[in-house]
């Protein structure tokens, strides 16, 4: 056994742009073990339950990430709705539909262009997020936000996307479409980027498994699990989840890539078959003592657990969130044993860390 010496990786550093801290346990250029330290920008989100009551919690939750945010407020939405007995109409359960798979392209060719810049590609970086305006633009024409939408509430949501508005959307993505397929290929096809990827950071299926993997780092190790199976209008649309068997840097990669343009095909299906009707459903009180709601939400990164306790007030006694990247961050200490060092960033940033959500 060689001379270990440990190398601190983050929380500031010049590949990502998430504060991931991590120490490197060393041999060599090998790395031997990954401890992730946790709790560098904590904000105790969960801990304003005490002042802000279950319905101005809504925009709380959409605030513990910028890029998920929409995914989080469903989430906590849904668990209040869930706590309170509230079925919310159709019509709303299709516009928050909607709303989630542009945040998921959104996110997806964010890290992408991230992956870019990961290999020093910086004019594919820009491309990609030239592209991502362009998606931000018709979350502004459909919610008056490009990032936070603010359009959940419990009960269903505030917002409406006209009807007539829907062929416009469906040109526009149909339009982003063509030119993502041609960015795409750069990541799928290029040889210097199947070098950095493929056969790097395999987690096999098993491991994925037993470590509890979430989203696209657990589909792309060949599991097809995705909470969208269980939900409307997902279920009714004939969804399925895109997975891959290989498990490696570029099978995380190719998942992904392949979701942006099924995301375009759910949105498509659900403006042409979006029903009519109210938008939310009125409340009647508080959520009532003792009662408990949760709610499990599909997000980019991964699903999403909201818990949710009440009192009998309007503010909630407990909240909780548990998220895709807590739980991912096992598998990529995993992944990591063994690896080169200079192969650490690429790997890291696979599995799309959000340590704003991850620490609240």
């Amino acid at each position: 056994m060689g001379k270990r010496t440990i190398i601190p990786f983050g929380p500031q550093h010049p590949v990502l742009p998430e504060p991931v801290h991590l120490d490197l346990v060393m041999e060599d250029e090998k790395v031997v073990q990954a401890i992730p330290r946790i709790g560098y920008i904590h904000r105790g989100l969960e801990h304003l339950t005490e002042k802000k009551d279950f319905k101005q919690m809504v925009f709380v939750a959409e605030r513990i990430c910028g890029i998920c945010c929409f995914g989080h407020s469903v989430g906590y939405a849904s668990a209040v709705e869930n706590l309170m007995g509230i079925e919310i109409p159709p019509r709303a359960k299709y516009l928050r539909g909607i709303w989630q798979e542009l945040e998921r392209i959104h996110s997806h060719i964010l890290w992408l262009g991230l992956l870019a810049d990961g290999f020093g590609f910086e004019s594919l970086f820009m491309h990609c997020w030239r592209l991502r305006e362009r998606v931000l633009d018709v979350l502004e024409q459909t919610s008056g936000g490009r990032v936070i939408v603010s359009a959940n509430i419990v009960g269903g949501v505030f917002k409406d996307i006209p009807n007539e508005q829907m062929p416009g959307i469906i040109e526009q993505l149909d339009s982003i479409r063509e030119d993502y397929e041609a960015i795409s290929r750069a990541f799928l096809d290029d040889q210097s980027v199947n070098n950095r990827l493929r056969e790097v950071g395999v987690l096999s299926r098993q491991d994925a498994v037993d470590l509890s993997c979430l989203g696209p780092m657990l589909r792309a190790s060949g599991v097809a699990e995705d909470v969208r199976l269980y939900e409307e209008p997902y279920a009714t649309l004939g969804f399925t989840p895109i997975t891959s068997d290989e498990g490696d840097c570029y099978a995380r990669c190719k998942v992904r890539i392949n979701e942006v343009t099924q995301s375009i095909d759910l949105i498509k299906a659900m403006a042409d078959t979006i029903p009519d009707g109210e938008l939310s459903t009125p409340l009647k009180g508080n959520p009532p003592a003792g009662s408990q709601g949760f709610y499990r939400v599909e997000q980019p990164r991964g699903e999403s657990f909201y818990y949710v306790r009440g009192n009998g007030t309007k503010f909630l006694d407990r909240m909780r969130v548990r998220t895709p990247t807590s739980m991912n961050l096992a598998g990529m200490t995993k992944i990591l044993q063994g690896c080169d060092l200079a192969d650490v960033p690429m790997m890291v940033l696979t599995i799309d860390p959000c340590i704003s959500c991850t620490e609240r």
